[in-house]
């Protein structure tokens, strides 16, 4: 049976269809990077670089010229607009859902025309996406004449997740269009994990396994000097990693997060950039108090691409794109296989090798040498706002903030707030004067012993130190917020223990009732803040 895909990518939506036999005739995507790599991959296909938009609106002559027949479709438009993880789910849907509605006036246009041999098609995006594809589509509704009704979320459309179908990774998708159910081959107890593929690609910089047996693909094995993008190392350095700790485990009241990734269980959703200071930043272990990034052939396993696929990008973020943006191959072979089973067309009982097309240039990281990065002074401007490490009880924390500073004219100031929750109906903040009355007698010469001891700088000097890199700061014997906020965790730490920390404490003003650890860290931090605005 014969595919068509578009956004396709670098083809892991059709890769999955290539495995299971189907015939790919054509292809098209906008972005260059990723029609050479599937033109690299699938030799032979009609690969094109153009717009779907502009596709979708042609003439009918010239639009038949371009798009063959065929019995299936499949399609991924760029889902970035509907991902929660873009503006918090705030982001602007109007290009997304015009892509969208671009590619069902395709399937609409090929479905409904006379002689027609479409027979099965999928459209794939995040979740949430479901809510911005209507239950039908009118011609009218796509801009075309007939009376039809096209119904994307009927038959076997759901949300579905890659790690039940092979895939080593926690991606949820829905699934939308005319394709019989595909059937789980994973559960909770057999899925693959991160473990597995890591020691079946082995250390990067290590000598083993000499031949390098496919986690996803038995069958498929290749020496390990020709599984490319794999044979070097990302470290992070300590001021990378420890940004991406702190939002990884100590962010407000998101949820605790591994660090560095729990190996044992499938990925977590590969993203399209690798960042490194970054709560979604995926941080493997490496050695005593020393981690790095992920290969780029080992997320590239985790999506379950064959270790003989190759990402024909020029630089490392140009192939993490390549395979963040992908349909996880062992997901469409899913689809795949149910469809062909649909049909009773035999499959391939074994993977099939990819023939890469020899007469296009390939960079391969293995070998690269990839510098440990250098932190950098922050902007003169830039805005800090963050809690006592560690320290949310019963919903409260003690936050520091630059941002009610008048950054136009470089006058900076420091305050320290209460805030309790989140949310537009439970968050609050409070900033109430708490003299000494309200600390428990027995802290009182812990407290002055340690005030005293703090160095006070002026406001924009504090923003200045902060702006310092770490290095900086430490030569010069400054300390920035992150190091104050520090200071004062390990002062609470050392004199309140878990259930002194959470003894509510009653004050004259909101919230009327705290936890001690919280009033203590309040005050300490309030008073040195009264020093600097003296200053």
């Amino acid at each position: 049976m014969r595919v068509a895909d578009f956004f396709c990518g670098g083809g892991g939506f059709s890769e999955g269809f290539r495995q299971a036999g189907f015939d790919i005739v054509f292809a098209v995507d906008k972005w260059e990077p990723a029609v050479t790599t599937y033109r690299g991959n699938k030799p032979g296909v009609n690969v094109i670089l153009d717009d779907v938009i502009r596709i979708s609106n042609l003439d009918n002559e010239e639009f038949e010229r371009i798009l063959p027949d065929s019995e299936v479709i499949i399609g991924s438009p760029p889902c970035q607009a509907f991902s929660h993880s873009n503006k918090s789910g705030n982001a602007d849907k109007t290009l997304g859902i015009q892509l969208i509605n671009a590619y069902l006036r395709i399937i609409a246009r090929k479905k409904y025309k006379e002689g027609s041999v479409l027979q099965y098609w999928v459209l794939e995006n995040v979740p949430s996406v479901r809510e911005y594809i209507k239950e039908e589509y009118t011609a009218e509704d796509l801009g075309l004449t007939g009376d039809f009704v096209l119904r994307p979320h009927d038959g076997a459309s759901g949300i579905y997740n890659a790690k039940y179908f092979g895939a080593p990774t926690n991606r949820k998708r829905y699934l939308c269009g005319e394709f019989p159910q595909p059937i789980q081959t994973h559960t909770d107890q057999t899925v693959v994990t991160v473990r597995s593929v890591l020691n079946s690609l082995g250390d990067p910089l290590g000598d083993e396994p000499e031949v390098i047996t496919d986690v996803n693909y038995p069958t498929l094995f290749l020496p390990r000097n020709q599984v490319s993008d794999h044979q070097y190392v990302h470290e992070l350095a300590p001021f990378e990693w420890k940004v991406a700790k702190r939002l990884k485990q100590d962010k407000g009241y998101m949820g605790r997060m591994s660090f560095p990734e729990n190996i044992d269980r499938p990925s977590r959703t590969v993203m399209a950039t690798m960042s490194a200071s970054s709560r979604e930043a995926m941080i493997f272990g490496y050695g005593d108090n020393r981690y790095r990034l992920p290969t780029v052939r080992e997320v590239a396993s985790m999506m379950s691409f064959p270790i003989d696929y190759r990402f024909y990008g020029i630089s490392k973020g140009i192939k993490h794109t390549l395979v963040g943006n992908a349909v996880p191959p062992k997901m469409s072979y899913a689809i795949a296989t149910a469809i062909a089973q649909a049909e009773n067309v035999p499959i391939p009982e074994e993977y099939p090798p990819i023939h890469h097309n020899p007469e296009i240039p390939f960079v391969d990281l293995n070998g690269a040498e990839v510098p440990i990065n250098i932190e950098r002074p922050r902007r003169e401007v830039a805005k800090f706002k963050y809690h006592i490490p560690y320290l949310i009880i019963n919903a409260y924390r003690v936050e520091l903030t630059n941002y009610h500073s008048n950054f136009d004219n470089r006058e900076f100031r420091w305050d320290i707030e209460i805030h309790y929750s989140q949310g537009k109906s439970k968050a609050s903040v409070f900033t109430p004067e708490i003299g000494n009355q309200s600390i428990c007698r027995e802290y009182y010469a812990a407290i002055d012993e340690f005030l005293a001891q703090q160095q006070v700088i002026a406001f924009n000097n504090f923003q200045q130190a902060f702006c310092m890199t770490t290095e900086d700061r430490q030569a010069q014997h400054l300390i920035g917020p992150y190091e104050l906020l520090d200071r004062v965790k390990e002062f609470i730490d050392q004199h309140l223990n878990d259930d002194e920390k959470k003894v509510l404490i009653e004050i004259d003003a909101e919230p009327y009732k705290i936890p001690q650890a919280i009033l203590i860290g309040y005050y300490i931090l309030r008073k040195i803040v009264q020093r600097m605005e003296e200053l």
